[in-house]
């Protein structure tokens, strides 16, 4: 249009000029060319910038909708702040959040304004309302990032984040967090408390109880206490796991009725509960709180159809705060719980410094008797077992024995035990396996060796595999050796037990059933396992020679068991009296007991093989006989 507008309006003008002739009007006329194309240059510029701005305005109104979109679809309530504070920017889900109809209600307005609108519903605390402002403003004004967590009455959650934008444009968004910090919540019970009974675990435990002796008066009396079930693994045994689990839960629930801020319940695991009681006048106010918890303790659960009856052990530690460690009062109570379960168990004792003495005694021992097995420094002493019919050494029964470098000789009934808690019984079995076997290979025909074995040993199912190893490392006759099982081993797992010997057995080792009487079910044993002697225990002998029914009872069972096809073997004759009545009375095939001396050596028991014991003499086979008749 610019060009028509030239052609017909200029292009005349200038040709009249030029038609005019003279020099001015021509010069006039050429001056009016340039004049067309400086005017067709602007008019293309100007057109260019129209296009221009028509198409910008298109993009940012496209940029404009887009991000309006981009605005109200955010999952967060976003507000942009001016320099002034006010509101100049806001998205639907912040109007929603802020219960506005439209975002357009949010411009104009202050964070202030917006906060006190929650006070006003009584929905947020005053002072809340301040702290959260300050937080906000000075994050912007100090250009830094800033998450302040906003907790309402209603149990609703918001998370306001400070954000500085461009051009002094403040940013703040937020959101609600209620599932989020829920979760979290549980999640952080879960991590603190037991999953079964709801109480604090032990590691919550620990930092609570830290927390709780960092503050207040160090000179106050604390406790801990420690609560442990008695049998429980046999029930989780015998009846399962989830029997067992009822009966947590119930001693659970009933030590959840004591806790408090002065007292802390927890459980640490398995059957065992610890207590923490703080600010305590004095012991006797200890022990009447402990015995209100026992005393809560008492009586039946009912667990899926099972009644069973709660019983427990404790033990419990009391001092200063200002004299506590926390792992070693955990230590005490568990040294006062083992000395309750010693005394009989189904009570509580407190700690004395004695029982510290006590444990690291034993701590020690432990440690020289684990020394002692690994350098082979132990011995083997042999108790010989001798056959009425000639009264001569038909076999021994190998005793190990513990000279400590410093104690002197340590009694079995005391490593023993030890042995069996670390874990080392085993150890000691093979070694005394091996040095038997050895000494017994040098002793004359038909003399045999008899070893005892542990429960342990009998679960292990290596232990075959080890006996007839040794059988081989000596070369001893299998028919030589002779393998004691107690009915301890027996009660423990009759069925591995069981297996064992018949294994044992095979390779043509012969088994004895050793202290027979003591147990619950002995008479069954006899033709369940493959026995080749019964060794009837010592206890029947205390009064034999004075009760009746005593001997008649050892009579009886002495011919049951001849009846079966065993041996007879009666243990712990100490007296000639004993002897005389068991010749005379019971007629067994062998007798053991310090009549005929203590244990000896593997060279006494060569010397002493071929010897008639002088008690022969008094208690003759003719006398037998004739009591016999």
């Amino acid at each position: 249009m610019v060009m028509i507008f030239m052609v017909t309006m200029i292009v005349p003008i200038s040709i009249a000029f030029i038609l005019r002739g003279d020099t001015y009007h021509v010069v006039l006329g050429v001056m009016a060319l340039p004049l067309f194309f400086a005017i067709r240059r602007f008019a293309l510029v100007v057109r260019e910038v129209l296009l221009t701005a028509l198409s910008e305005e298109k993009k940012s109104h496209r940029l404009a909708q887009r991000f309006n979109r981009a605005l109200n679809t955010m999952g967060h309530g976003l507000v942009m702040l001016g320099p002034d504070g006010r509101i100049v920017v806001a998205n639907m889900e912040a109007a929603r959040l802020m219960a506005f109809s439209t975002s357009e209600r949010l411009i104009g307005r202050t964070i202030k304004d917006l906060l006190k609108r929650g006070v006003a519903g009584n929905m947020l605390a005053a002072r809340d309302c301040r702290f959260i402002e300050s937080q906000l403003t000075r994050a912007l004004r100090e250009g830094r990032s800033r998450k302040v967590l906003v907790s309402l009455t209603n149990g609703q959650h918001y998370e306001f984040s400070a954000r500085e934008g461009s051009q002094e444009l403040g940013v703040i968004t937020f959101e609600e967090v209620t599932a989020r910090i829920q979760a979290e919540e549980k999640i952080r019970t879960m991590a603190r408390h037991d999953s079964l009974t709801g109480l604090v675990n032990r590691a919550y435990f620990n930092e609570l109880v830290t927390d709780i002796m960092a503050s207040g008066d160090p000179d106050r009396l604390c406790a801990f206490a420690v609560i442990d079930l008695d049998d429980f693994k046999s029930i989780n045994d015998t009846l399962g796991h989830p029997i067992g689990d009822k009966m947590i839960l119930a001693v659970g629930e009933r030590l959840h009725v004591f806790a408090s801020e002065r007292m802390i319940v927890s459980r640490f695991g398995g059957d065992e509960f610890m207590l923490f009681i703080d600010n305590l006048d004095d012991e006797f106010e200890l022990s009447d709180i402990i015995n209100k918890v026992f005393g809560a303790l008492e009586g039946e659960v009912d667990a899926v159809g099972h009644v069973l009856r709660i019983e427990a052990s404790g033990g419990a530690a009391v001092a200063k705060v200002r004299d506590t460690d926390f792992d070693a009062m955990i230590v005490r109570a568990d040294l006062a719980l083992y000395k309750a379960k010693e005394e009989g168990k189904g009570r509580w004792k407190l700690f004395e410094s004695a029982m510290d003495a006590a444990f690291r005694d034993k701590q020690l021992l432990k440690a020289d008797l684990r020394n002692a097995v690994e350098a082979r420094e132990l011995r083997v002493v042999y108790q010989p077992i001798i056959a009425l019919e000639t009264m001569r050494i038909a076999s021994c029964e190998a005793l190990c024995r513990w000279d400590h470098p410093s104690l002197g000789p340590v009694s079995p009934a005391i490593f023993i035990p030890l042995a069996e808690e670390m874990g080392i019984i085993s150890q000691i079995s093979v070694f005394v396996l091996e040095t038997a076997t050895a000494e017994c290979k040098k002793w004359p025909e038909p003399i045999s060796v008899s070893v005892n074995l542990s429960a342990k040993d009998f679960r292990s199912p290596d232990m075959v595999d080890k006996v007839r190893a040794v059988l081989d490392q000596s070369g001893l006759a299998s028919d030589r050796l002779e393998i004691e099982v107690t009915e301890t081993a027996l009660l423990d797992d009759q069925v591995q037990t069981s297996r064992t010997i018949e294994a044992i057995k095979a390779i043509g080792v012969r088994i004895a059933l050793d202290d027979f009487g003591t147990g619950y079910s002995s008479l069954s044993y006899l033709h369940k396992l493959p026995l080749d002697k019964v060794k009837i225990d010592r206890s029947f002998l205390h009064d034999i020679a004075r009760n009746q029914r005593t001997l008649e009872l050892v009579r009886s069972i002495v011919g049951l068991s001849r009846a079966l096809g065993l041996e007879i073997t009666i243990e712990g004759v100490e007296t000639f009296e004993q002897l005389k009545v068991l010749v005379r009375e019971v007629q067994p095939d062998m007798v053991q007991g310090f009549l005929y001396g203590a244990a000896l050596s593997a060279s006494g028991i060569r010397t002493m093989s071929s010897t008639v014991w002088p008690l022969a003499e008094n208690v003759s086979l003719s006398q037998r006989k004739s009591a016999t008749t």
